[in-house]
């Protein structure tokens, strides 16, 4: 066979292998409602939740910062990158077996004879060994799988980043409550502290019994009980921001408590659709590797059906090197082999059973991604739609305790009510201050935990780790 009609049946044949037996995919329908829910947990909202960006809901610039350092030094950040560097590779060696892998090699020969005279050979060759026409789309089906699954890795890269951003804000206005918390167990063990100097005093003028400075002393104890607690747990929000962002922070950033942060972070405009939960990360990231299964299908059923593989080689030989490129020295010969097991004890088929099988498999869990995506989302809406109520009944509490151990207070002092009257005031008052806190934290908290059940960051959710 001539060169030039040999490297046109190769890429004919290339050509011709079009077909594909992986089933036809169709995006299953959400097994969830179509909206979420509505009543008096949730508060209206629009139909469609907008693309937003982390940047629109932070306005504190201590926020932004540590956000930005930790998206350059996070290392769950550097192993999603390295996940992603594997996976695009892993599609480039896959997708590599669709083409003919072609060999050159050269070779010359110089002997001399008993006459004296030389006798010489030269060739130059190449050569396709084995390359197996895709009639059946078996290879290019194994590369779609592959490549879905590089997306997939992609997209819980964005997981990462977005659950990352939600991680730092959460520990930062945990940081802020506990200042808060630290602060009021420093007031209430002032407070203690000046109760068992009074009450000493007034036991050592006969008109306190014994029992109302124990009293006095237990409640100094429990709040510096708490005092410690709370320095141990702003040391622990340090060391947990830290491992977040990567490095060392520095302590102009943390906030000083929650009425500094509270104004800063922008809450999330409810919505009703629940087609929002497409966008986020993960359920993308379900949807891709379905597509991987579905790919996976194709290979499978190719596997039944007859494999043919070619070869070719293109060659020059000559006596002389100097006539090595001439027309004459031009040589070609081509070959097609063709391979089918007769008998595999159902091995392949029950391939294709295994795969059909994985695929239904990745199917109910691309459901189930949705159905816990609901769930996240319904979660903090109904948190939303409820925490004003809740915060504005906290503060009043919290008012009405402090007037209530005021007046309390200035009654024991003035011989009208008991001691322990004026302590469990003073101790409903701690109480309703902690509790307090724990509302506000949970009002900033929840807006952090609809950014991440939302997941449809529009400057994180695309951007790659990597270049394309």
């Amino acid at each position: 066979m001539q060169p030039v009609p040999l490297l046109l049946a190769l890429a004919l044949a290339s050509l011709a292998s079009a077909c594909s037996l992986a089933p036809d995919y169709v995006r299953p329908q959400a097994p969830v409602p179509a909206a979420f829910p509505g009543g008096p947990a949730f508060a209206p909202g629009e139909a469609v939740l907008p693309d937003v960006s982390y940047r629109d809901l932070f306005r504190d610039p201590r926020l932004l910062e540590l956000v930005g350092v930790a998206l350059d030094n996070n290392r769950d950040l550097r192993i999603a990158a390295a996940n992603i560097a594997e996976a695009r590779a892993i599609v480039r060696v896959t997708r590599a077996a669709q083409f003919p892998e072609v060999a050159v090699g050269a070779s010359g020969d110089l002997a001399t004879g008993q006459s004296g005279r030389d006798g010489q050979a030269y060739a130059l060759q190449g050569s396709i060994a084995n390359y197996e026409l895709d009639l059946f789309g078996g290879l290019a089906n194994a590369t779609v799988a592959d490549r879905e699954r590089a997306l997939a890795t992609e997209a819980a890269a964005a997981s990462v980043r977005i659950g990352l951003v939600a991680d730092i804000a959460s520990v930062w206005a945990t940081y802020a409550a506990d200042e808060d918390l630290r602060a009021i167990a420093q007031d209430t063990a002032d407070n203690a502290r000046r109760s068992v100097e009074l009450t000493q005093a007034r036991l050592r003028g006969g008109i306190a019994p014994r029992t109302d400075v124990r009293q006095a002393e237990q409640v100094l104890a429990l709040a510096e009980g708490d005092l410690a607690r709370q320095t141990s747990a702003l040391a622990e929000d340090v060391n947990l921001l830290q491992l977040l962002v990567g490095t060392s922070i520095d302590p102009a950033l943390l906030p000083g408590g929650l009425a500094q942060i509270m104004d800063s972070v922008g809450t999330l405009p409810a919505g009703t659709s629940s087609e929002v939960l497409l966008r986020r990360p993960d359920v993308r990231q379900a949807e891709f590797e379905l597509r991987g299964a579905n790919a996976d299908i194709g290979v499978a059923r190719a596997a039944l059906f007859p494999r043919v593989s070619l070869t070719g080689l293109l060659g020059l030989a000559s006596n002389t090197l100097g006539s090595l490129f001439t027309g004459g020295a031009f040589s070609g010969s081509g070959g097609a082999d063709i391979a089918q097991t007769i008998f595999d004890a159902g091995g392949r088929r029950a391939n294709v059973a295994i795969s059909t099988a994985r695929r239904d498999a990745t199917l109910a869990a691309y459901e189930r991604a949705i159905q816990t995506a609901f769930r996240e989302v319904a979660d903090a809406l109904a948190t939303q739609g409820t925490i004003r109520a809740q915060t504005d009944a906290a503060r009043r509490n919290t008012v009405a305790a402090a007037d209530s151990a005021q007046l309390t207070e200035e009654r024991y002092r003035g011989g009208i009510e008991s001691f322990l009257a004026n302590l469990d005031a003073q101790r409903s008052l701690y109480q309703a201050r902690r509790e307090e806190v724990a509302i506000s934290l949970i009002a900033l908290q929840n807006r952090f935990e609809l950014y991440r059940a939302v997941g449809s960051d529009a400057e994180l959710a695309d951007a790659p780790l990597l270049p394309r």
